[in-house]
C-alpha cells in the first residue's frame, strides 16, 4: 500500500532496517524522526534508500531561511523522499526549503522530494493552541498555513485527518496531504499522546494522500500482519507479498 507510511519511532538502525525488511511489500514508505535520525544519523537513511524503501525525513525544520535552505540541501543527499518544515517558521523559511530541494536535487541529476509543511502538530487541542499566542480556531489556523505553504512552493502539508477535507476544498486535489496520529485497526487503539485522530480507514476517506502508523505497527508482536490488517481495513484487500 503506497499510502501507508510506517514511523520507524524505534532506538536503533538495526532494529529499523529489521522492520524495513520484514514489511516490504506493505509499508509504501518508512519514517525517520528525531528520536531515530540523532542516534543513527544521515547514514541509515542512505541504507534504507539504497534498500529501495521511501524514507519520509520528518525532522520539522523551523529556523532562519538560510539555516534551513541548508538543512534541506544536506537532507537531499540523503536521498530522502519526503523532507518536513514546520509552516509556522514563515513564507521565507518555506521559499527556501523548497528552493533548496530543487536546485539541490537538479544538480544531483535526482527527482526532487516532496517538501511538505506541518501545520498544526496533531498532539494539540484548541487549548494548547490558545497557550502558545494562536487565539483562532485549530482548523482555521491549519488553513491559513496550508494555504501559505502551497504559495510557498511546497507540495503539501502535514495535518490532522480532522481537517482533511477543508484542506483539500482550499488547496484541491493534487496538493499533497500526510496524516499522523491515525490510530490501529482496532477500535479500541489507544490515543497516547495524540489530540486529534483518526482510524486508517477513516482517514483515507477523508481525502489523505499518506498515513503515517507508528506504535499500532512497531509495537505489534507481528508488525508484518498489523500492517496488513491495516491495509486490509483501509482497501478490504490483503496488501501484496
Amino acid at each position: 500500500m503506497d499510502q501507508l507510511l510506517v514511523a520507524l519511532d524505534v532506538d536503533t538502525g538495526e532494529r529499523a532496517m529489521q522492520l524495513a525488511t520484514a514489511l516490504r511489500g506493505v509499508a509504501g514508505g518508512f519514517k525517520v524522526g528525531s528520536r531515530l535520525f540523532t542516534r543513527e544519523g544521515p547514514a541509515l537513511v542512505r541504507t534504507l534508500v539504497d534498500a529501495g524503501a521511501r524514507v519520509f525525513l520528518d525532522l520539522k525544520y523551523h529556523d532562519i531561511p538560510n539555516t534551513v535552505e541548508q538543512a534541506v540541501e544536506s537532507a537531499v543527499h540523503t536521498g530522502a523522499w519526503m523532507i518536513n518544515v514546520h509552516a509556522s517558521g514563515g513564507a521565507a523559511m518555506m521559499q527556501a526549503a523548497a528552493r533548496a530541494a530543487r536546485e539541490t536535487s537538479a544538480t544531483l541529476g535526482r527527482v526532487p522530494p516532496l517538501m511538505i509543511a506541518v501545520t498544526v502538530l496533531t498532539s494539540m487541542d484548541q487549548g494548547a493552541l490558545r497557550a502558545v499566542g494562536v487565539e483562532r480556531p485549530v482548523l482555521e489556523q491549519v488553513l491559513a498555513l496550508a494555504r501559505m505553504a502551497q504559495a510557498a512552493g511546497l507540495q503539501g502539508v502535514v495535518a490532522s485527518a480532522q481537517e482533511t477535507p477543508a484542506i483539500r476544498k482550499a488547496c484541491g486535489p493534487v496538493f499533497q496531504i500526510v496524516t499522523p496520529g491515525i490510530r490501529g485497526a482496532s477500535a479500541g487503539t489507544e490515543r497516547n499522546d495524540q489530540s486529534r485522530t483518526m482510524g486508517p480507514a477513516e482517514a483515507i476517506r477523508a481525502g489523505a494522500s499518506y498515513i503515517v502508523v507508528g506504535r499500532p505497527i512497531i509495537a505489534a508482536a507481528d508488525p508484518r500482519a498489523a500492517a496488513e490488517a491495516i491495509v486490509a481495513t483501509c482497501f478490504g484487500r490483503p496488501s501484496q507479498k
